[in-house]
């Protein structure tokens, strides 16, 4: 039987000032990071501008474009057809599904 290691907490992946030392690669790991950016700096139910989305990423890593495509595709948010509002979608990952198209 093969075991598997203890999956390490999110908070490894910030340094001491708060802000990520880099984005996984593993999607794993990644998706555990942006459920947890979704849940701490979003709140549920409520609307958000673009910029307003890029403030906050900003605030854990610079390339927020990146952050904010895989929070889009992981569906986490979710965002208007012309991009310009975005609001949390979900919690908890869901696996199997499709990954939403990104304009």
């Amino acid at each position: 039987m093969t075991r598997h290691p203890s999956p390490r907490p999110v908070a490894d992946l910030f340094a001491a000032d708060g802000r990520l030392v880099a984005i996984p690669r593993r999607p794993a790991r990644r998706e555990a990071l942006l459920a947890h950016l979704a849940e701490s700096l979003f709140e549920s139910g409520r609307v958000y501008r673009e910029s307003e989305v890029n403030e906050a990423l900003k605030t854990v890593h610079e390339d927020y474009p990146a952050l904010r495509r895989y929070l889009v595709v992981g569906g986490f948010l979710a965002r208007t057809k012309d991009g310009a509002a975005y609001h949390r979608q979900r919690t908890a990952p869901v696996t199997g599904g499709a990954a939403p198209a990104v304009a």
